[in-house]
């Protein structure tokens, strides 16, 4: 499980992937974690398969090895939990969870919830 305060160093730590599997329109009426990348959940077994450029081309980053520290996040908790077992399947090991999300970051942050 991750924490708020490592999700809050994330952007000093450019070898973490922080991702959000919040849908667009979930992002655009709240805003998003810095750092975040945005995969809605629908997408994110296709977007783990995807060769290295096209990751890189559809999402602006290049692609995570099996084994890089990867942190899911979305508005609660419920569907990080699900995108964690979706990366599992597809062979990547060092997954973590912020279980409180974004309500819990909107919160510390003084944020809309």
């Amino acid at each position: 499980m991750a924490t708020y305060e490592q999700v809050k160093d994330v952007p000093n730590h450019p070898e973490i992937y922080l991702i959000d599997v919040r849908n667009q329109d979930e992002l655009a009426a709240t805003g998003k974690i810095p750092a975040s990348l945005n995969i809605p959940l629908p997408d994110l077994d296709k977007a783990l398969k995807l060769s290295s450029q096209d990751f890189k081309q559809n999402y602006g980053r290049e692609k995570p090895e099996n084994d890089a520290d990867i942190i899911f996040t979305c508005r609660s908790g419920k569907r990080a939990q699900d995108a964690e077992v979706i990366a599992k399947n597809a062979g990547f090991t060092n997954i973590r969870v912020y279980s409180g999300s974004w309500l819990d970051w909107a919160e510390k942050q003084g944020l809309p919830k």
